[in-house]
């Protein structure tokens, strides 16, 4: 399955506003963009769909920005990647309807079908929680630990 950027962005970003959700307080895109080294104006245009999504909230002015619509634990994979892959939950197009049905329904029922329940519920069982978790694993110094 590939991911196209703007879905990438948009999960970095939304767990990244995840791991600050804590504090309250609303982040601009312009950090999020130097934080994670992405173009800010194209941000701006995946900021634009996860707002549209209800994922995050924004606010206007000096002390503005996003924030999260709700608590990092309810916000899936899913969530993110529906509000920004506008077509990665399409139905596939029809291959073969016309000339044979029998392999149509049998591509539909048994494998695309199967496929795209399996994603998505494994999409949605996946929150920022358990992604900002995972990150803290991955975010100590080279893997080593000190003692003192």
């Amino acid at each position: 399955m590939r991911i196209s950027a703007k879905g990438r962005y948009a999960l970095a970003s939304t767990i990244s506003l995840a791991q600050d959700f804590s504090k309250g307080e609303y982040t601009t895109v312009l950090s999020i963009s130097e934080k994670l080294g992405i173009s800010k104006i194209y941000l701006e245009q995946v900021f634009s769909l996860l707002k549209r999504g209800g994922i995050v909230n924004s606010v206007k002015g000096s002390q503005g920005g996003y924030q999260l619509a709700r608590m990092p634990k309810q916000i899936t994979l899913y969530d993110v990647l529906a509000a920004v892959e506008l077509s990665l939950f399409e139905p596939n197009e029809k291959t073969v309807a016309e000339n044979a049905p029998e392999i149509e329904a049998a591509m539909r029922l048994l494998a695309f079908k199967e496929i795209d329940d399996v994603l998505k519920n494994t999409m949605q069982h996946v929150s920022l929680s358990d992604l900002v978790t995972e990150a803290e694993k991955h975010a100590s110094s080279d893997g080593l630990m000190f003692y003192i």
